[in-house]
């Protein structure tokens, strides 16, 4: 009995002592799987040390505005140390400007900060000084300028101007105040027009220094030690950029339009296919930058002067066409809000020549495609229709017969037909004349009686 308790109580303790064994081994495999996977975060969220460098010598336009949208969707996939902006932009539209610095807001909030080095005798100008003025940091090289910010509205009225001016000094001076820069500095670029050179930019406290060249910011930033990736805008984001253009938009759909008439003149099939290439690539970029419906509707009218060309052939409807065609241009902008305007003299310059290119196919197609037409009708199949003949062989009812010196094979249609009796031509079915005999004076007086 003294023997059977005890063996029950030696197991019972070893029982315990076994169970406390393994949840003491449990719960050190817990805490390991927890420390790893801690570990496993902490690595996760550490920047990698690459610094993400955005070549932005481009306009401010859906195409950029895609391209760094995707610059820092790198940076935070790789957890990037920083996301250096290599600026020289002339500026461009509002609303992708808005976007941009959106992503350059997104890139701030996962913990990336974003440095901007406008580059020697580069601009940032106009949307671009808003991209600048969102950055952590500014650093400008020699002979490079900041500004100016002024908004215009393309076509707007005064009111519409005045809105989208008092809107954009609230959005700069918000942009200069949350990095800590002079409020009333950039108030001047966009209220007057101001810009600022690099060391007037530093002097008022719009930049934060100057650099001599992207690898002298970076050691300023210190990141001069981090491994670079460069990027630039991919085919895609240029082609975006590219229809993105008023101007080229509107040219396109004429130009195209003009192809395909021509291609009619002189059946080719080439430049038709061109021609709808670039109706469709216009008509793409018009929807990009949402462009105005009074441009599209002149352009719309233009384009059926054009096609009217065909019905006409005097050249006079083409020209028309390509003349109203280039303020269908003119006001494909407009409504648009940019920064700067995108209506320059150099563009007045390009809409000037496409009238020029207009007229002389007009006149091309006045003065020799026209009178080939004409001459086809004289000398064609419709030329021989009415036509007097003799007939060289018995027709029964096949045979042949001359027309204006030249042999024919004929049919008649009037019965059998003999030789040297006269006929008259009905019409051409390819190479066989389809004729009639035709009736003598004499017969003809001969019935009249």
């Amino acid at each position: 009995m003294l023997l059977k308790t005890f063996i029950n109580y030696f197991l019972a303790k070893r029982f315990q002592t076994l169970a406390c064994a393994g949840l003491f081994f449990i719960l050190a495999f817990g805490f390991v799987l927890v420390s790893a996977a801690s570990a496993l975060q902490a690595q996760a969220a550490t920047p990698s040390g690459t610094v993400v460098v955005a070549d932005f010598n481009v306009p401010v336009d859906p195409g950029s505005s895609t391209f760094i949208s995707r610059v820092v969707t790198t940076a935070q996939s790789e957890h990037a140390q920083a996301i250096v902006i290599e600026m020289n932009t002339p500026g461009g539209l509002l609303s992708d400007m808005i976007s941009i610095v959106g992503s350059i807001t997104t890139a701030n909030q996962s913990g990336i900060p974003t440095y901007t080095f406008i580059v020697p005798n580069g601009l940032g100008a106009s949307a671009g000084s808003y991209i600048a003025m969102a950055s952590n940091k500014i650093l400008m090289g020699p002979g490079s300028e900041i500004g100016p910010s002024t908004p215009i509205v393309v076509g707007g009225t005064p009111l519409e101007q005045n809105h989208t001016q008092a809107a954009m000094l609230d959005y700069m001076t918000s942009l200069a105040e949350k990095w800590g820069r002079n409020t009333t500095a950039v108030y001047d670029m966009v209220q007057y027009d101001q810009a600022y050179s690099a060391s007037e930019a530093v002097e008022v406290h719009v930049a934060d220094g100057t650099a001599d060249s992207l690898s002298s910011a970076l050691t300023q930033w210190g990141l001069s030690s981090n491994p670079q990736q460069t990027l630039s805008e991919n085919f895609y984001e240029q082609l975006l950029s590219v229809l993105s253009n008023s101007i080229l938009d509107g040219i396109l759909i004429i130009v195209g339009i003009i192809a395909i008439v021509l291609d009619i003149y002189h059946p080719t099939i080439v430049l038709s296919v061109l021609g709808v290439i670039a109706i469709v690539a216009g008509l793409i970029g018009a929807e990009v930058i949402d462009a105005s419906v009074l441009g599209l509707t002149i352009l719309v009218i233009s384009a059926v002067l054009i096609i009217l060309e065909l019905k006409l052939g005097h050249g006079f409807a083409l020209m028309a066409g390509v003349i109203l065609g280039a303020f269908g241009i003119y006001y494909l902008s407009f409504g648009l809000q940019y920064s700067p305007s995108p209506i320059t003299g150099i563009v007045e310059l390009e809409l000037g020549l496409f009238v020029v290119f207009g007229i002389l196919i007009g006149l091309y197609i006045r003065w020799i495609i026209g009178p080939v037409r004409r001459k086809s009708k004289l000398t064609g199949a419709e030329a021989m229709k009415g036509k007097l003949g003799i007939a060289i062989t018995d027709l029964t009812p096949k045979g042949e017969v001359r027309v204006q010196g030249e042999f024919w094979h004929a049919e008649s249609l009037s019965g059998n037909i003999m030789k040297n009796e006269q006929v008259r031509v009905i019409e051409l079915r390819g190479l066989v004349a389809m004729v009639e005999k035709a009736q003598m004076p004499q017969e003809k007086t001969k019935r009249e009686k």
